[in-house]
């Protein structure tokens, strides 16, 4: 398969609130977690998710946490981390459209 995938995402979280929901978000509660990374490792693929330093984004007066995101898909073809971010992101959606 070719070189690895990265996507890099603006999350609107905190860590707590990642590692609250990643089990669901990646279907399994089967991969090494450290305080900022995750990885998953099934068969010859592998997922590594890192955090970045917790910040906030201030939108008036609202405060929301700010988290950068990176995941690394290795041994993954396109459409299989394609197929992975759809149920990622979709777990970690929140209301409002």
């Amino acid at each position: 398969m070719g070189d690895p995938i990265t996507v890099v995402k603006e999350m609107g979280l905190s860590h707590r609130e990642f590692f609250r929901t990643i089990v669901s978000a990646l279907g399994t509660d089967q991969f090494e977690k450290w305080d900022t990374r995750i990885l998953l490792t099934t068969r010859d693929q592998t997922i590594e998710i890192t955090l970045g330093v917790e910040g906030e984004r201030r939108i008036a007066l609202m405060v929301v946490p700010r988290t950068m995101v990176t995941l690394t898909f290795t041994s993954y073809t396109q459409a299989q981390a394609d197929a992975v971010l759809k149920r990622f992101d979709m777990m970690f959606k929140r209301g409002g459209g």
